[in-house]
């Protein structure tokens, strides 16, 4: 069973992931796609 505080960790979790592939989506619609790599390496490396 979850303890109270890891379900919470997990929706926050769950919604950033929801929240970063909408943006992604968004963003890869918006730019061609030689401009997602960058912003990708530049998310991981932070």
């Amino acid at each position: 069973m979850m303890k109270p505080s890891s379900y919470s960790t997990l929706t926050m979790v769950t919604c950033l992931i929801y929240s970063m592939s909408k943006w992604i989506s968004t963003y890869s619609e918006l730019l061609p796609s030689i401009g997602i790599p960058p912003i990708a390496t530049s998310l991981l490396g932070k």
